[in-house]
């Protein structure tokens, strides 16, 4: 059984598979239509409340707004395999490297922002003194930078590689390795794994549990709230991603002639696919994690909603017409520094 599996799209082309290809045809498009919808309004409503009520005044703001700009750049490729799933690739030989290379882009950065926003919130509550002097606008923007310099180093052997040719009279869009392409399917699958799930596991879990150990000897209401949302943040993390890694796993032991029973690898295929989705709804739920569980974000929500006129002539239309208290711009506004609400 021969199988494609590439990030962005995971379709089998062997006629003996047909079922495979034929459940994605239908499965595929329509979550990544809604994962799309959903990552495109909540990231974009970060990124308002960022620009109009924050000012990214904080090393936590600059992460969050580089958090929202990676689940863009993920979400927003998203229609192509969307269309590719059910059909086949029609974009063309450019478009297939550029969708290839900012999919893998925005996987890597989201990732790594992830890992970044973990070290801050350990900095800010294990470290305090140091965070004074770390935990600023400045080292924020240039660990950004540094961050997007590994996505994109990361992501070009996607660029170069991925090709846009005819195979069994299907366009697909595919890397397409020189030589050996199984020793490059190893390295691909490898890169993801350590990258993807294993560097930023035990970077999150030595974090959070210096911060958890730190927050016990610290007993307080806002303090347990501050746990619960560490807990969130990494069982959502762990849950969402851990199924797509195994599984990408056991496609690498097939690679590797370890596993060979045919009924196994469509098994796989149909794995990969609800996997893959599964990570992918991790996007939309970033801005969940990070803002909507904050008293913060949903005043400003609020205050954004009330500001356009046309939410407000449809809310008083349908008479949900809700009463806020007047409150100035600066007064939601604190240093992150210490502060537990912050995510």
């Amino acid at each position: 059984v021969e199988t494609f599996t590439n990030l962005g799209s995971t379709i089998s082309q062997d006629g003996g598979t047909s079922s495979i290809k034929n459940f994605g045809s239908y499965f595929l498009p329509t979550l990544y239509s809604l994962v799309f919808l959903l990552g495109l309004v909540g990231n974009s409503l970060v990124i308002l409340v960022l620009f109009k009520y924050k000012r990214l005044k904080s090393m936590t703001d600059i992460y969050l707004l580089n958090l929202a700009i990676s689940d863009l750049l993920f979400v927003f490729s998203l229609p192509f395999w969307s269309y590719y799933a059910a059909d086949q690739w029609v974009f063309g030989d450019g478009l297939c490297k550029i969708i290839s290379w900012l999919y893998l882009v925005g996987f890597y950065s989201g990732i790594f922002f992830i890992m970044l926003m973990s070290v801050d919130r350990y900095l800010a509550i294990v470290h305090a003194v140091l965070a004074l002097r770390a935990r600023t606008v400045t080292y924020g923007i240039f660990t950004s930078l540094i961050v997007w310099l590994v996505a994109i180093s990361a992501s070009i052997p996607e660029l170069i590689f991925s090709e846009s040719y005819k195979e069994r009279n299907h366009t697909t869009c595919k890397p397409r390795y020189p030589g050996n392409s199984t020793s490059w399917r190893i390295l691909s699958s490898l890169e993801v794994n350590i990258l993807g799930l294993i560097i930023p596991s035990a970077v999150m879990s030595f974090c959070y549990s210096m911060i958890i150990k730190t927050l016990l000897y610290c007993r307080s209401e806002k303090k347990n709230k501050a746990v619960k949302m560490i807990f969130a943040v990494m069982i959502v993390f762990f849950v969402f991603w851990t199924p797509y890694n195994i599984v990408l796993f056991l496609k690498l032991l097939e690679d590797l002639g370890v596993i060979t029973k045919c009924e196994i690898s469509k098994d796989l295929d149909y794995a990969m696919q609800g996997t893959e989705t599964l990570a992918f709804f991790h996007c939309c739920l970033n801005p969940v994690i990070y803002f909507f569980m904050g008293e913060k974000f949903k005043k400003y929500v609020k205050l954004l909603f009330k500001s356009w006129e046309v939410p407000r002539m449809f809310f008083k239309r349908c008479g949900l017409v809700t009463t806020y208290h007047t409150e100035s711009t600066s007064s939601f506004h604190t240093q992150s520094t210490g502060d537990q609400d912050a995510l």
